[in-house]
């Protein structure tokens, strides 16, 4: 799966708008969205909040979790753990980077939560590179990694899967061009 793919589903999260424009309930494959009314918040997948903020329609509401003080105990308590912590969203990369992306104007401290979420992301990419070469050095056969979201385990799966691969070979003496014959029936 590629990044776009992972940004994709990203966008179908919730976030809260208040908009500045009259409509009804409107009725969409994925489900009914409204009623809008000027001043009153309404959730909204995150793809029209970014499509309304752009025709400057709305006003965005970040997430509960997209906040300074919370952003620092989450980066905190990553770097104090062995373990992958839970984030507060399973997407909360992509969100930051389409929210702070299209919306930093209703974000208060906009840059220091870019930096936080930044900070969060390079510490568990490096407890993800450590556990990987752990991993390959004790040759191990399978391992269990809690908590990671969908864009981390792309980001380092056709790496971890290719050492893999390249482990199986080597345990069975196969030279990388070989591979082994089997017997058709």
């Amino acid at each position: 799966m590629e990044p776009a793919e992972v940004e994709f589903l990203a966008e179908k999260e919730l976030v809260t708008i208040v908009p500045n424009f009259s409509l009804d309930r409107i009725h969409l494959i994925g489900g009914d969205l409204g009623p809008f009314n000027p001043g009153l918040p309404v959730e909204v997948p995150v793809w029209l909040a970014i499509n309304l903020k752009q025709r400057q329609k709305c006003r965005l509401i970040p997430p509960e979790w997209m906040d300074v003080g919370k952003l620092e105990e989450i980066r905190d308590q990553e770097r104090k753990e062995d373990t992958f912590t839970p984030m507060p969203s399973p997407y909360y990369m992509e969100l930051t980077k389409l929210l702070l992306n299209y919306a930093s104007d209703n974000i208060p401290r906009a840059d220091e939560i870019r930096t936080l979420v930044k900070d969060t992301w390079d510490t568990r990419m490096a407890k993800l590179r450590l556990s990987a070469d752990s991993f390959v050095r004790q040759q191990e056969a399978h391992a269990k990694l809690d908590n990671l979201t969908l864009l981390e385990i792309n980001t380092t799966g056709t790496f971890l899967t290719q050492a893999l691969d390249h482990m199986y070979k080597l345990r069975n003496n196969l030279q990388p061009g070989e591979s082994s014959h089997s017997q058709d029936f």
